[in-house]
């Protein structure tokens, strides 16, 4: 990532308020490793802030690896949802749906008037948004509504602990049932999502010649057709016309999903295994083909630290990859790795984004 001594503006709205978002984002701010990272603005009510802080100075060990912020000391953002005040931990209800979504609102329009340079989202529960009447598949979906495009994509990045390596993967198709994939998916679809990925790679983590790898569909990418078609019939074709079309890019597949993974784990674990014959190679970025296939070894590999990012809006995105986690909610064990690897993130790629616009 490019040094650079501008401070990026991010808004984080907290989330459900009943749920860990408050919690995660006030041991992340509480973090030194945060410290002069960017200009950060916390999108939540005051009193709700201010009653979770008490509840977990109760309940926080002092030998606890995590310090919690003050909210007295951070620039808040309310939105008057004074029925949120008292957080009733891990109870979620319309109410709590109706604040998360306003929370999120407020954000969404700084970042489209110029107030902020990025948002760093904090966990949603899409079914207590729809008890509030706001029916959207997820976070995502509304962000990409109110920026008004329809070329996005979820990107989740993670760093190695034990290696330093970064994956970073790419999903062709999200949040729809696993019998809908190969109907959604087209020659068109993936070309869409691979010039986001370019794009992305290119200005915001400034790989100048990215190496992408592509899952195949079917077990064994289809093996000639006898394990499915789609393959033969337009998969491979495709991917033969992007590397024609993309010179300043290695593309590599489609690869059988099940041996994909293999050059990740061993670069995120820093292990080779002694019995294999050839040594995978790893990419820049991984395009996987649906929600499971690409998710799976990302949360396998970074359950607590992976980051999902939002490519193609016009402002940056990023989220800690966890949900609300209700059940541990108030209890002061929620992890906040996620949520400062988020923040983090948003603060590099809004310098990588400031740096690309003024080489152009």
């Amino acid at each position: 990532m490019v040094e650079s001594h501008y401070l990026p503006r991010l808004a984080i709205p907290v989330g459900d308020p009943v749920g860990i978002g408050p919690e995660v984002v006030l041991k992340a701010l509480g973090d030194p490793l945060l410290d002069g990272v960017a200009d950060i603005c916390v999108i939540g009510e005051w009193s709700s802030l201010e009653a979770v802080y008490e509840h977990l100075e109760q309940r926080i060990d002092s030998h606890s690896a995590w310090n919690l912020a003050d909210p007295k000391k951070l620039h808040i953002v309310e939105t008057q949802f004074n029925q949120c005040s008292i957080p009733n931990f891990g109870q979620p209800s319309a109410e709590t749906g109706t604040a998360s979504f306003a929370y999120l609102s407020r954000a969404i329009t700084g970042a489209l008037e110029g107030t902020f340079d990025g948002i760093v989202t904090g966990p949603i529960a899409k079914s207590v948004w729809k008890a509030a009447g706001h029916h959207y598949p997820g976070q995502t979906e509304y962000l990409a509504e109110r920026a008004q495009i329809s070329e996005f994509g979820m990107f989740f990045v993670a760093s190695s602990p034990y290696t330093g390596w970064q994956l970073r993967t790419l999903l062709a198709t999200t949040h729809i049932p696993l019998s809908e994939v190969s109907c959604q998916l087209s020659p068109e679809l993936l070309a869409m999502k691979l010039g986001l990925l370019k794009k992305t790679l290119q200005h915001e983590f400034g790989i100048e010649h990215p190496r992408i790898a592509i899952a195949g569909l079917n077990p064994h990418s289809g093996e000639q057709g006898q394990l499915g078609r789609e393959e033969i019939d337009w998969l491979i074709p495709w991917v033969e016309e992007m590397r024609s079309q993309h010179p300043d890019m290695t593309l590599a597949g489609p690869i059988s999903p099940d041996t994909l993974w293999v050059a990740p784990g061993q670069a995120w674990y820093g292990s080779r295994a002694k019995t294999m014959d050839f040594q995978p190679t790893t990419y820049d970025a991984y395009l996987a083909l649906y929600h499971d296939q690409g998710l799976i070894p990302v949360k396998l590999m970074a359950f607590d630290r992976a980051i999902n990012t939002t490519i193609g809006l016009p402002f940056v995105r990023t989220s800690p990859d966890h949900g609300t986690a209700f059940d541990i909610a108030g209890k002061g064990v929620a992890d906040p790795t996620s949520m400062i690897a988020a923040i983090q993130l948003a603060a590099n790629l809004v310098r990588q984004r400031q740096q690309t616009q003024t080489d152009l």
